[in-house]
């Protein structure tokens, strides 16, 4: 296991140096034309672009921007600065039809009132955090327990409630770029240190939604940012006939809270092995504790590769409309999510009521609890040294 906090940059982190092309406005977005155009294109021009418009206001009235990202290839992103959510993401099928494959709502009254952390970015640390404390340089930090006994996704208001700064743009060269800033105050949530993220959201021209996450610290602290999109590669219905493939063959079992005992488990033999691609229905009903307890698939794969290292994790296909899902991440581990939790009481996009197995999530990540759990690869940041996470969403069709 190794440490994913690097002191040096590495050359995955290709959108750095776009920081000096952008224009901030706290609490507020504005779009720059920089080498494209912002507003002004149309799917036939043959190029992509950047636009921007209101999304409404958050109760204490600070205003929120939806940005639309396309590729010259006419795949689009819709993203918006509360909580980095992508609120839609169309992609063509086989016959060239786009459709949006991720869950959420119409409005931004949908996220603020009832979200299951539909497509948000998640920080100051993804996934759980066993009874909401944990101990760095001996002393006790509590969070608050927002998930039964234990913390989830960043606390109460996690990074997925808050309003980023941001600024777009179109490059020719990389394609359209969305750029979200957040301070995360020392003490907010009960997390150590002023946290400084820089989120970067690129569609890039092979169809990839890709994600570049930067963070420093003035304080020790623990960090473990990803991306909560619920996937439906079909655009409606289940997903149990969707074909997942995970290259890892270990995973983290959990308790009955969902938190990890510290095994590292073998996934052959048990009902966790996406080795070779199997549908998401195959084993998800087998008389499997580990699947009792999580309702479902909600567990982390461990993932081999070399720290830094982009690699594909994971592969999902759905065989009625051809559309397939690359997931490419830095991360030493990726949490597979099966919408356990959605049970009809949510009405979406399009009046869509989203019912148990309606969407998946694939959450590249460190592993839940590792602040706990000393023989996890580890989450402390330090002040100096510099967090950084890719994860890559890849589109095609077969």
């Amino acid at each position: 296991m190794h440490n994913r906090v690097r002191n040096n940059s590495r050359q995955h982190n290709t959108n750095m140096h776009m920081q000096h092309s952008f224009r901030w406005i706290t609490g507020f977005a504005v779009c720059l034309a920089v080498a494209g155009c912002v507003g002004c294109a149309s799917p036939g021009t043959g190029r992509g672009y950047v636009a921007s418009e209101s999304f409404g206001k958050t109760p204490d009235g600070q205003a929120v921007q939806l940005f639309t990202l396309r590729n010259a290839g006419g795949m689009e992103a819709r993203i918006c600065n509360y909580g980095g959510i992508v609120v839609s993401l169309k992609v063509p099928d086989r016959d060239g039809n786009l459709g949006d494959v991720v869950l959420g709502y119409d409005t931004l009254a949908g996220y603020l009132n009832a979200s299951p952390y539909f497509g948000c970015l998640v920080g100051r640390y993804g996934n759980r955090i066993a009874k909401g404390r944990f101990t760095l340089n001996g002393q006790t930090y509590t969070l608050a327990t927002n998930d039964g006994p234990n913390s989830l996704h960043g606390g109460i208001r996690g990074f997925d409630k808050v309003v980023w700064k941001a600024a777009a743009l179109y490059r020719d060269d990389v394609g359209p770029v969305l750029e979200l800033r957040y301070r995360s105050r020392d003490g907010e949530e009960g997390f150590p240190g002023n946290l400084d993220v820089t989120a970067t959201y690129t569609l890039t021209a092979d169809n990839a939604l890709r994600l570049d996450y930067v963070a420093t610290t003035d304080k020790d602290t623990v960090v473990n940012l990803t991306q909560h999109s619920y996937f439906n590669l079909a655009g409606r219905g289940d997903v149990l006939g969707h074909i997942v493939q995970i290259d890892a063959g270990r995973f983290t079992p959990v308790d009955p809270t969902l938190i990890p005992t510290g095994e590292l488990k073998s996934v052959e033999g048990t009902p966790f092995d996406f080795r070779r691609p199997t549908a998401i229905g195959a084993r998800i009903h087998q008389n499997d504790p580990q699947l009792k307890i999580a309702g479902g698939y909600d567990h982390n794969w461990v993932i081999r590769g070399q720290p830094g290292e982009l690699i594909l994790q994971a592969r999902v296909t759905e065989p009625a409309t051809g559309r397939v899902l690359e997931v490419l991440s830095t991360e030493p581990g990726l949490q597979f999510y099966t919408g356990n939790f959605l049970d009809g009481t949510i009405t979406g996009k399009g009046g869509w009521v989203y019912r148990h197995r309606n969407g998946f999530c694939m959450e590249p990540q460190h592993f839940p609890d590792s602040p706990n759990q000393p023989a996890f690869p580890p989450v402390v940041l330090k002040p100096g040294q510099t967090y950084r996470n890719t994860i890559a969403y890849r589109f095609s069709t077969q």
